[in-house]
């Protein structure tokens, strides 16, 4: 695959991932899934038809599309159903066709058929094109299946989340942001009370299996990206004679994840403020070595210094930049840590990312402009444009739905400002961003009985695929050795890279994970290189994904 061809296949990728994920305080109890007694649920017949979008400049018509219905709570296999979206993309040499291959990019609440039209047709080595139909689905509460929403209408969530910060850092945005998540939480359960306490990731993975058999798939052949890899474990351990093979990339350990009996929140179990610290020391060194050529920020000065000077900077005042004719906008120093955040999950943003922060740093008066770096990037005007910093603001409901039936949470709200503190103290504009994850949650006081929160030991016979990247800003590489654990036969693969996983940034993974999925052959505690390192591929190659809203925070 030409380099190209993966980057804007590694910056769709991450579009799609940077989703609204909201967490919790701890009005959650973990409670096992419970035996389903009675017939099992019936397995529905797939309508496929043409798709439909309303992506610009994506073309579907290569797809098929069809709504499924499935048990909205499978204590009741035949009573009221939910309605689950899904899409595939049809194997390329039907002759010699093996099955389907399952998909999910991330979240929860990311969004799977608008994300495979964007992707299906790169993201998988022509021999398992060839070999396989790809099927992405919105799982239950997300986009296009019955979603779980919190708000009467989208414009009435866009203007209620515009009045909040994206994270809070003084005492009276803690109270705003209390006050919010509050409000937000009775909206989700007054307006979705029914699709929210049905939610768990347990019942997305029993849908799964439902699509599994309606597909004609004796087993699943399933692969997972970041909370995917949540979904995959949760899958494996309800079915775990229904798996033929698994590919989890960017894992994050599910003991951390369900958090039974924790006494943290899961903003600090996840530990993304220390993947986010890791990789932006990898970031500031990189910038350093390739010099102004490839970094603007190397232009202007030490990247390190430079970034905190500028985000101490925001943090007095935001910075106005003039859009176009309209009115300026504001860049905040939420606005910068959650776009330093997200700009590196996909390295070849990392370059858009010095860029931003190259022209803030003159703009705010940090450092003086330097011609040569600043004819070498774009203007921030334009950068922002790229950026979708100020875009619609997109739903939350999916997100709060799954993350907020799975996780415990034992913390109130009140609690948070002070372990905000502390875990920033710990890391630096990271700990606070991640740190109130969780915190959306402790107003929610209805449980999905049928999660499943463990045990996690897997007992699965197939050898599993585990995939991992040296430097990951969201799930961070700790996880990888510990989530294979649970596996009697996992075969790691290590990304020796950054980014948040490996999806479009390697052709040697890309060969090692089609290679498991047509043969189910898997090296143990292989390496990978990724094809480019960071900054070396000419500044801007791609416009980075729209970094996080108020409350838009990805795995």
């Amino acid at each position: 695959m030409a380099a190209s061809t993966k980057t804007r296949l590694a910056a769709a990728v991450a579009g799609a991932a940077t989703v609204v994920l909201l967490g919790g305080g701890g009005l959650l109890t973990a409670t096992a899934a419970p035996s389903r007694d009675g017939a099992p649920p019936p397995t529905p017949t797939i309508a496929w038809e043409a798709c439909e979008t309303t992506l610009p400049g994506v073309d579907v018509g290569a797809y098929e599309c069809a709504t499924v219905d499935v048990p909205t709570d499978y204590d009741r296999p035949h009573g009221r159903t939910t309605q689950i979206a899904v899409t595939r993309l049809p194997a390329t040499d039907p002759e010699r066709r093996i099955g389907s291959v399952l998909t999910n990019f991330g979240g929860p609440g990311g969004p799977g058929v608008d994300t495979l039209h964007q992707v299906g047709e790169l993201m998988f080595a022509p021999e398992v094109r060839e070999r396989f139909d790809v099927v992405s689905f919105d799982p239950r509460g997300v986009g296009r299946s019955d979603p779980v929403t919190c708000f009467p209408t989208a414009a009435q969530e866009e203007a209620f989340f515009a009045r909040l910060p994206g994270f809070p850092v003084t005492p009276e945005e803690e109270r705003r942001t209390i006050a919010g998540f509050t409000v937000t939480a009775a909206g989700c359960q007054l307006i979705s009370g029914d699709r929210l306490a049905h939610s768990s990731t347990a019942n997305v993975a029993r849908d799964m299996d439902v699509l599994r058999a309606a597909l004609g798939d004796e087993a699943l052949t399933y692969v997972g990206y970041s909370y995917g890899t949540i979904l995959g474990a949760t899958y494996s351990a309800l079915f775990p004679d229904s798996v033929r093979a698994l590919v989890l990339d960017g894992p994050i350990d599910p003991v951390a994840w369900s958090g039974v009996g924790s006494p943290e929140p899961i903003g600090v179990r996840v530990r993304q403020a220390h993947g986010a610290t890791q990789t932006f020391g990898e970031f500031t060194r990189l910038c350093t070595e390739v010099g102004p050529g490839g970094c603007a920020l190397a232009g202007l000065g030490d990247p390190a210094e430079l970034t905190e000077e500028v985000l101490q900077a925001l943090q007095d005042e935001p910075v106005e930049v003039p859009i176009g004719g309209g009115e300026p906008f504001l860049v905040t120093y939420q606005d910068a840590v959650g776009l330093l955040f997200s700009g590196m999950y996909n390295t070849a943003d990392w370059p858009a990312v010095a860029a931003t922060f190259a022209e803030l740093a003159v703009r705010n008066g940090v450092t003086d402009p330097v011609p040569q770096a600043r004819q070498q990037t774009p203007s921030l005007d334009e950068l922002l444009r790229r950026l979708g910093l100020v875009e619609d603001y997109p739903s939350l409901g999916g997100a709060v739905a799954s993350l907020c039936m799975d996780t415990h949470n034992p913390l109130p709200l009140w609690r948070y400002p002070a372990l905000a503190d502390a875990h920033d103290a710990q890391y630096p504009h990271f700990g606070r961003l991640r740190g109130w994850l969780g915190a959306q949650c402790a107003p929610i006081l209805l449980r999905d009985h049928d999660a499943y929160t463990g045990p996690w030991e897997q007992s699965v016979e197939q050898p599993v695929l585990v995939v991992g990247t040296r430097f990951d800003p969201a799930t961070p590489y700790e996880f990888v050795e510990p989530f294979a654990a649970h596996y009697p036969d996992a075969r790691v693969l290590t990304v020796e890279g950054w980014g948040h996983t490996t999806l479009g940034r390697s052709t040697c993974a890309d060969a090692a994970i089609a290679r498991y999925l047509v043969s189910g052959e898997a090296q143990d505690s292989a390496t990978c290189a990724q094809d480019l390192t960071p900054f070396t591929a000419g500044p801007l190659a791609q416009p980075l994904p729209a970094p996080p809203g108020p409350v838009r925070w990805p795995f």
